[in-house]
C-alpha cells in the first residue's frame, strides 16, 4: 500500500510539473560555468514570453528565461557582416515561427534520448567567448585592445552566433530552419570546432589573445 501510495505521489508531481511548451522538463539542468549562472535564466515556464515586459529595466535579460532570448534571436537572422542573405526573408519576427523552429530541434533531441534545454545550456557555455578585442582611440590612433568580455554579453554573442549559424546552414544546405538548429546546437553542445559558433567564439578568443 505505501508503495503505490509513493507511486501515486510520484505521477501527481509530475503532472503538475511546469514543463516548457508542455514537453521539456526544466528538472535536472545544470550550469558548470559559474561565470553565467546568474545570467542564464531557467525559471519553468509553459511559453516563454513576456511580450517585453521586462524590456525598460536595467539588466532585466539575466531574469528572461533563455529559451525566449534565443527565439527572440531568431526573429532576425541572416545577417553576415553588413549584408543581408536571402534566410532573412524566412523570418518575418514572428513569435509563433521561432517557436516552432525552437520546437522541432528541442523534438528531435527528446527522441534521441537528451534533454534538448540541458543541450541548449552546453550550447550556450561552449559558445560564450571569455575575452574580445575592443579598438581604443589613443593619441590619434586606433589600437586594439585585448578586454574580459561581461556575463551578459557572452550570452548574447552565443545567442547570435547560433542564431546565425542556423539560419547559413539552412541556407547553404537547403535544411528546414528547425533541423539546422538542431545540427547546430548539438554540435556547440559536443564543442566540435566545425560548428559556427564554436568557430567564431575560437576566432574572437584568438584575435584577442594577439592583442594582449
Amino acid at each position: 500500500m505505501a508503495t503505490e501510495e509513493k507511486q501515486k505521489t510520484v505521477e501527481n508531481v509530475e503532472s503538475t510539473e511546469m514543463k516548457l511548451f508542455g514537453k521539456y522538463s526544466f528538472s535536472g539542468v545544470e550550469i558548470s560555468d559559474q561565470g553565467l549562472k546568474s545570467i542564464i535564466s531557467l525559471k519553468p515556464v509553459i511559453v516563454p514570453k513576456t511580450s517585453g515586459r521586462l524590456s525598460q529595466q536595467r539588466l532585466a535579460r539575466a531574469r528572461v528565461n533563455i529559451i525566449e532570448r534565443l527565439v527572440t534571436h531568431l526573429f532576425i537572422p541572416g545577417h553576415k557582416g553588413k549584408k543581408h542573405l536571402l534566410t532573412s526573408k524566412q523570418m518575418s519576427g514572428k513569435f509563433n515561427t521561432a517557436v516552432r523552429v525552437v520546437d522541432k530541434a528541442f523534438s528531435r533531441m527528446q527522441s534521441e534520448g537528451k534533454n534538448p534545454l540541458q543541450v541548449l545550456v552546453k550550447a550556450i557555455e561552449n559558445s560564450a567567448p571569455r575575452e574580445e578585442v575592443m579598438t581604443l582611440l589613443i593619441g590619434g590612433q586606433r589600437i586594439a585592445k585585448q578586454v574580459d568580455t561581461a556575463p551578459m554579453r557572452r550570452v548574447d554573442l552565443a545567442l547570435r552566433w547560433i542564431a546565425e549559424g542556423t539560419y547559413q546552414s539552412a541556407f547553404t544546405s537547403h535544411k528546414k530552419a528547425g533541423d539546422a538548429l538542431y545540427q547546430i546546437l548539438m554540435d556547440a553542445s559536443n564543442n566540435l570546432d566545425s560548428s559556427f559558433p564554436i568557430s567564431k567564439r575560437i576566432d574572437t578568443e584568438r584575435q584577442a589573445s594577439s592583442s594582449r
